[in-house]
């Protein structure tokens, strides 16, 4: 796994050893940030579930003003750390090891409006449900803000109307998809 764009292109990052993360691989990581390119530069971004942090590092790469780093798994939060510092983007990343609701608690607290939030939750947990449920009615979020989930591929977010979001595009690949979310104006 590497960075694919920016400031520290082509850089290699270290992951985790077992299941415990599961990293975008490279070219599922470049289209997605094709899509959101215009989006990136000096936007404040938040990857929860962060794994070994490869997406949050790629927006910092490119140009993100601040990311923040939700990842409760020690090890994967040493990983992460590990990264920014290799990467020498750590000035601009806190990385909050704890669960994602509590990491999402601790940013809601903050008047800074947050522009993407990228959740690669474990498949099939309803985790994202959760996440949004909690988000619904927080300010950091607004119609401005992104929100793409991860999920596999027979993850269905029906349920995104009735908490005020609405699914707007849906980029699907062999094994999983994106799903992006924008708050109902």
């Amino acid at each position: 796994m590497r960075v694919i764009a920016g400031s520290a292109r082509s850089l290699a990052l270290k992951t985790i050893e077992g299941l415990g993360t599961r990293p975008t691989t490279d070219r599922i990581k470049e289209t997605l940030f094709n899509m959101l390119n215009k989006n990136i530069p000096d936007c404040y971004f938040v990857d929860v579930f962060s794994g070994s942090g490869g997406i949050g590092i790629e927006a910092l790469s490119r140009g993100a003003k601040k990311c923040v780093f939700i990842e409760n798994n020690k090890d994967a939060a040493k990983c992460i750390k590990d990264n920014l510092k290799f990467t020498k983007l750590e000035e601009n990343a806190t990385v909050l090891e704890c669960d994602y609701l509590s990491g999402l608690s601790i940013i809601s607290k903050k008047d800074e409006p947050i522009d993407i939030i990228f959740m690669d939750p474990p498949y099939n947990m309803e985790y994202e449900r959760k996440a949004l449920d909690f988000l619904k009615d927080k300010d950091i979020i607004d119609e401005y803000t992104t929100i793409i989930v991860e999920a596999s591929l027979e993850t269905e977010m029906d349920y995104v109307r009735d908490m005020g979001f609405n699914v707007y595009k849906v980029k699907e690949y062999k094994t999983n998809k994106h799903i992006f979310i924008e708050k109902k104006v």
